[in-house]
């Protein structure tokens, strides 16, 4: 609610009509079928603006809405390997990591073991450091290679 005694008066327009008592403003707001709003507070006289606030709840809202679509949500996106990949197979992944990342999703790289291939779990860290090493210009790695059960993991993020 607005206080002070004088206040500086904005129409629906934009202009500026100058100070008036508060008693005043609200009545030409009235007499224009609309609401006398605070806009700044700290002004010394206060300003004050004529406004529809169901209009102006409605625009903002609207506004609200047209961010919140054009907002890119950042998905994960997951590449599974084995430690005895083929240098084409691994081509193809890797195309695949580059792509995501320029589309601004994070990347997930899972390497799965099967059968002796755990007692070469170092095969699977130089394969992680090789896929590290060809992001590196595109790429951070947001958490480093870990062995959980019988798989290792990796998470990139794009720069």
């Amino acid at each position: 609610m607005i206080q002070a005694d004088k206040v500086r008066v904005i129409d629906a327009d934009g202009e500026n009509i100058g100070v008036m008592y508060t008693r005043e403003a609200i009545e030409q707001a009235a007499e224009a079928g609309l609401n006398l709003v605070e806009v700044s507070p700290n002004a010394d006289p206060p300003v004050c603006k004529f406004l529809d606030v169901g209009k102006y709840r409605y625009e903002a809202q609207k506004k609200a809405n047209q961010a919140r679509k054009t907002q890119k949500t950042q998905d994960i996106k997951e590449i599974k390997m084995r430690p005895n990949i083929d240098d084409h197979d691994y081509d193809v992944k890797m195309r695949n990591v580059t792509k995501f990342i320029e589309n601004g999703d994070k990347v997930k790289v899972t390497l799965r073991f099967r059968g002796r291939e755990m007692a070469h779990q170092h095969l699977g860290m130089d394969l992680l450091r090789r896929v590290q090493e060809d992001v590196a210009e595109t790429a951070k790695v947001e958490a480093y290679p870990r062995l959980e059960g019988r798989q290792m993991l990796m998470v990139l993020s794009p720069k």
